[in-house]
């Protein structure tokens, strides 16, 4: 498999920097090639701007209507060259990794940003079959890659588990895993998570850079998380589960299939299906 790495944590010797060097040394091993982008390191901006859109400075003062002219940019190869740079690495890929510690329950503002400035309409949404319909949520610009979130929490595994104070963590993410990546087409799979990563033991830390090797190997071949397709008719003409879909179910749960069988990675944070 072709792996693009993207990475965002601002020091080098983190744990999250030795997990991604153990990580990238991993896919090696098991035969893959990889990229990788390390957003702090490339100084990435994160801010999306006219300049994305306009590098000429063309219609300075015009008012700016972001997808659209995301969109025409795209088009026209008129995107600013960094943007175009991580779109090459991302049309590269058959799978993409994203890396990052969860503050304040989600990606860091810079990995954030990567996604508001990279993942453009007509390139990644937007994007349409040869009916005229609007393809998202299991198809997309990027359908056909897998994607896998690794993060590093500083809270005990029970916090995150499907009693814990701080929510489950399939269900925290589900902005992520289901707003960014399925929407724009790519299977995500369960994620990837080290628990109390600032207070590891270095048996610990041993032994979760054996775990992540474990979840590398299975790239290729893990089980996605089983989100409904929109197109797959159980959704109605709002973009609302029919009554027959998950019955009696709200929130999260219910947009997760219950036919897939176990996941990987149930139990504390992990993935548990429970609608039908």
């Amino acid at each position: 498999m072709k792996v693009l790495w993207i990475s965002a944590h601002p020091e080098r010797r983190s744990l999250n920097a030795h997990l991604r060097t153990e990580g990238l040394r991993a896919l090696g091993a098991y035969g893959h090639e990889h990229r990788e982008s390390d957003l702090y390191a490339m100084g990435w901006d994160p801010v999306l701007g006219a300049g994305d859109v306009r590098p000429d400075g063309a219609g300075a003062g015009e008012r700016l209507f972001v997808g659209e002219e995301q969109q025409r940019a795209y088009e026209r190869g008129a995107l600013s060259a960094d943007i175009r740079t991580e779109q090459e690495k991302v049309g590269w890929a058959d799978a993409l990794v994203f890396q990052f510690p969860l503050w304040w329950f989600g990606p860091p503002a810079i990995l954030k940003g990567w996604f508001d400035r990279v993942l453009v309409q007509g390139f990644a949404f937007g994007v349409r079959d040869g009916h005229g319909r609007t393809r998202r949520y299991g198809d997309g610009g990027l359908a056909g890659k897998r994607a896998l979130a690794v993060t590093s929490v500083g809270a005990r595994a029970s916090g995150f588990g499907p009693r814990g104070v701080h929510g489950q963590l399939d269900e925290v993410l589900f902005p992520l895993l289901h707003g960014t990546f399925w929407y724009t087409g790519m299977a995500p799979l369960p994620p990837y998570a080290v628990y109390g990563a600032d207070r590891l033991t270095a048996p610990e830390a041993r032994a979760r850079v054996a775990e992540l090797r474990a979840r590398l190997r299975e790239l290729p071949t893990a089980a996605p998380i089983p989100y409904r397709r929109e197109a797959g008719g159980d959704y109605d003409g709002d973009l609302v589960l029919r009554p027959s879909a998950a019955p009696g179910r709200t929130g999260v749960a219910a947009h997760v299939r219950a036919d897939a069988g176990r996941l990987p990675g149930r139990g504390a944070g992990g993935l548990t299906p429970r609608c039908g």
